[in-house]
């Protein structure tokens, strides 16, 4: 039939924010803590990586020994890269659990990325490129 789109659906978050658009990107807030003081940064939303990845420097700042973290080498289409994985709390527009995350083993590295495992599979993500907006809940809020 014409003019059916078929089904509609819907879902509920908790939080709506503007990541507004000058970066490239979807960039929003992040807080990583290890039992103390979190550190605040920003990260890229990437629906497309498969990790949470993080700046080295994040990782000395939180007081974390990152070679002690069990090393995983990571390919993409620009080369390949390792890192070093570590349990922590991560926190997104006040949206908190603990997780794993990776700390990149080179310094030079400064992409901060939330990616599926770590971040993505715990929440309920909305985006709305066009208005700069991104919605977000606990995976069981």
């Amino acid at each position: 039939m014409a003019g059916d789109r078929g089904p509609t659906y819907s879902l509920s978050f908790k939080i709506c924010h503007s990541y507004g658009n000058n970066d490239p990107g979807v960039t929003v807030p992040v807080s990583l803590s290890v039992g103390g003081q979190p550190i605040k940064l920003f990260a890229k939303v990437d629906t497309g990586a498969e990790y949470c990845l993080f700046e080295r420097k994040f990782a000395d700042a939180l007081e974390i020994d990152v070679e002690r973290g069990g090393e995983k080498t990571f390919s993409t289409v620009s080369g390949t890269f390792r890192a070093y994985e570590h349990e922590l709390t991560l926190a997104v527009y006040g949206t908190s659990f603990d997780t794993v995350v990776y700390f990149y083993k080179d310094e030079s590295k400064t992409r901060n990325v939330l990616g599926r495992n770590g971040w993505l599979n715990r929440v309920r993500l909305g985006l709305v490129d066009h208005d700069s907006l991104v919605y977000l809940s606990a995976y069981d809020d």
